[in-house]
């Protein structure tokens, strides 16, 4: 897996990646804050409290057993 550096401010997630956490697991961890779990399953979208990153679920996907 190849690792990205946190500065990214949007990022599409799709169903196979929930639970949502920020930190994604594919970002670089000497520069990231604390591991928070982000609930994007109601509306689609959901903001990181400590780096502003936006998340938004993909168009089209269905979120089961969340």
């Amino acid at each position: 897996m190849a690792l990205h550096e946190n500065t990214q401010r949007e990022i599409e997630v799709t169903a196979q990646d929930l639970p949502l956490h920020c930190p994604t697991p594919d970002q670089v961890k000497w520069n990231s804050h604390p591991r928070v779990f982000l609930p994007i399953e109601k509306t689609g979208e959901a903001l990181c409290p400590y780096c502003g990153t936006r998340y938004r679920l993909k168009a089209g996907e269905v979120v089961k057993g969340h």
